[in-house]
């Protein structure tokens, strides 16, 4: 199971909730396809502030965007000019009607306490650390030992791909503490990102068990 399942996917109910919150049985394919290009657009956009997590409610008339980030000063801006920039990019996205967006837009911004244990900010740090080409073993220990020292029940790093510019792809793993990925009631984060190096593609997922945080 912990090998075939995404470990956020299994966890949707005891631990985690879902991050699109509607019902829209006339337009779900429309609907589905904004809240993925408004996803896109924010995470490219807001790449600088540490984005991490975006959360998509929506009703009637509104949507509601929560954007867990881990500057949130670089996104709010000065006097809150930030704020206006984003939501005219984002009403520039959303679906209109007569010229006008067809829902409210409403965005909020929360910081993220502690990104040594967010396992999106964990893996984009490595990710960003192997296009500087830093050797892989330093940056999976480095990573490992700052994640526990977060207060971690444990992490799980691997990569798998080009590491290092070899000519044979291989696969490097990192474990320290538990990380019990067929026990859904434990609180485990997961991610997966890229690292687009000159010699190829590198594959990065970072489990973390956070336990009770």
């Amino acid at each position: 199971m912990g090998q075939k399942v995404n470990p956020n996917l299994i966890r949707v109910g005891p631990v985690f909730n879902w991050t699109s919150r509607w019902f829209d049985d006339r337009k779900y394919k429309e609907t589905m396809l904004e809240d993925y290009n408004l996803r896109t657009a924010l995470m490219k956009k807001l790449e600088p502030a540490g984005v991490s997590n975006i959360e998509i409610e929506r009703s009637i008339n509104s949507v509601k965007l929560t954007v867990y980030v881990l500057r949130p000063g670089m996104v709010i801006g000065r006097q809150g000019t930030g704020m206006d920039e984003l939501r005219k990019y984002l009403a520039s996205i959303l679906p209109k009607t007569n010229g006008k967006n067809a829902a409210k837009l409403d965005i909020r911004v929360e910081p993220i306490k502690e990104p040594n244990l967010d396992a999106y900010l964990v893996a984009k740090g490595i990710s960003d650390q192997l296009l500087r080409r830093l050797p892989a073993k330093r940056v999976m220990n480095q990573t490992g030992m700052k994640v526990m020292g977060s207060g971690a029940k444990g992490v799980r790093i691997v990569l798998a791909g080009r590491i290092g510019g070899a000519e044979i792809g291989r696969r490097e793993k990192l474990q320290q503490g538990k990380v019990p990925l067929s026990t859904i009631r434990e609180n485990i984060v997961y991610a997966s990102v890229p690292a687009l190096t000159k010699k190829g593609y590198i594959g990065v997922k970072v489990w973390i068990n956070r336990g009770d945080k």
